[in-house]
């Protein structure tokens, strides 16, 4: 109560809520963590955060980062003993700045990912982070899990969108770190501990991101393909025809394109059912003529080589929208189909046909029946490799009775082909004990040490990660 009647004194009554419906902060997007806090503190400032972190330490109170509570692995919300502060930075939400000239803008926190895109757009500038929550992910939730998305193969991880950050550390000192240099080799790079720590080193407050100029087209197009491995080659075709212009390679399986169908048949889709279909999209910094030049160049020898059997291209930028959309559907297609178990892996992409032959037929002999809805970025090597029960068995009962066995069959063949059991989702709590048993022992090692270096009490967002 000392804590809760400090907070407030600081904050404000309405910025720490302990009573009423405050789900909405302690259970996790997928609803597989239930949680209960505290208090929710919703500080409006860096020296509110920071206020809140002196408290919180001097109490011995653990605290657990929030942005917009959209991640996928039970990262961001409380544990159930009530006794944690769930600290939520979604009033940290101005653009702070646009340096047009520096191609660079700092926006704190809490600031929605959408709207960052949109702060950018206005200023005819292109901030290319994009992902299917990116109507309710904010920045700094971005760069904790160093989130990754549909541009990745182009522009990288929210680590390379990251020039600069603004951290308040466990004992509530600040770090102002906020630089738009491209150049600074004065000491560790201290940016890099943060972005991906998931709020187990600090707390991130404002960062200066990487902005680019707005490409003068974009075309964007359906591809067949019968086979993994041609796509895996149409991915290098596409690469070496459009080479840094190639902005978007997504992969899906027919049976994700399926459940889209099944789910939400009023979304169009300009292709019959196929094993493969890529969603292809090259920007370019010429003109429209030039881009589709290039795309239907690629498409035309894609199809002189056998690499696909049929293609569709957006005319229009509402059927550019409308495709990206069929993609963004199949989560949420997957969950109207019932619980599922979800793998976020990177691999190889040389090694991806052969992983996914010889993973699917061990699901397949071990769980008759199984159906797989595999689908993601296949021109930066992620796979979302996620399991469906069979048809008509109880999905909460295949979940409790297999996940520990299919989970064991995926991640034995990720670490046999070289790849890593977390692409883009972070480890959080769901992947904890699998990452204490795959990771690098020297690398733990040094992981645990950065932990007890910047947080000896072990109080920001304790039990995930390491």
């Amino acid at each position: 109560m000392a804590l809760l009647q400090a907070l407030r004194a600081e904050l404000g009554e309405a910025q720490v809520l302990s009573e009423g419906d405050l789900s909405g902060y302690e259970v996790d997007w997928r609803k597989r963590y239930p949680g209960r806090a505290l208090a929710v503190v919703r500080p409006g400032s860096t020296a509110e955060v920071a206020c809140v972190l002196r408290l919180c330490s001097a109490h011995g109170i653990a605290v657990v980062p929030q942005g917009g509570n959209t991640g996928l692995v039970g990262g961001g919300v409380p544990d159930a003993s009530g006794r944690q502060i769930l600290l939520s930075l979604q009033r940290l939400n101005k653009v702070r700045a646009i340096d047009a000239a520096n191609l660079t803008m700092t926006v704190e926190a809490g600031c929605v990912l959408q709207a960052v895109q949109q702060a950018a757009a206005a200023q005819g500038l292109l901030f290319p982070l994009s992902l299917a929550a990116e109507g309710s992910c904010t920045i700094g939730g971005n760069l904790a899990t160093n989130a990754g998305g549909t541009a990745v193969l182009r522009y990288g991880n929210a680590r390379d969108l990251c020039l600069g950050l603004e951290v308040v550390t466990a004992q509530g000192e600040v770090l102002q770190g906020l630089s738009g240099l491209r150049k600074d080799n004065t000491g560790y790079d201290l940016r890099h501990l943060f972005v991906g720590s998931e709020g187990t080193l600090g707390v991130i407050t404002a960062a200066t991101l990487k902005v680019y100029p707005q490409p003068a087209a974009r075309m964007t197009a359906l591809a067949a393909c019968d086979t993994l491995e041609a796509a895996v080659a149409l991915l290098g075709l596409a690469q070496s025809r459009a080479g840094s212009g190639l902005t978007g390679f997504e992969l899906m399986n027919r049976f994700s394109l399926d459940l889209v169908r099944r789910h939400f048949a009023q979304l169009r889709q300009p292709l019959p059912p196929c094993p493969w279909t890529v969603l292809l999209e090259v920007s370019d910094t010429e003109s429209d003529a030039h881009a589709r030049g290039v795309f239907e160049g690629l498409l035309e020898s894609a199809l002189e080589r056998g690499l696909i059997s049929d293609a569709a291209i957006a005319e229009t930028l509402e059927q550019s929208h409308a495709m990206w959309h069929l993609r963004e559907s199949i989560p949420l297609a997957q969950a109207e189909e019932g619980l599922n178990i979800k793998h976020d892996i990177a691999l190889p992409i040389s090694l991806i046909p052969q992983f996914v032959a010889r993973t699917d037929a061990a699901l397949e002999a071990a769980i008759p029946g199984i159906r797989m809805v595999d689908f993601g970025h296949l021109g930066d090597g992620n796979l979302h490799y996620n399991v469906q029960a069979p048809e008509g068995l109880d999905a909460a009962a295949f979940l409790r009775e297999h996940e520990p066995a299919v989970n064991r069959i995926v991640f034995d063949a990720v670490q046999v082909h070289g790849g890593s059991i977390s692409a883009e989702h972070g480890i959080g709590q769901l992947k904890r004990e699998e990452l204490a048993e795959r990771k690098d022992p020297v690398a733990l090692a040094l992981m645990r040490s950065i932990k007890q270096a910047l947080d000896p009490q072990g109080l920001l967002n304790p039990g995930r990660l390491i």
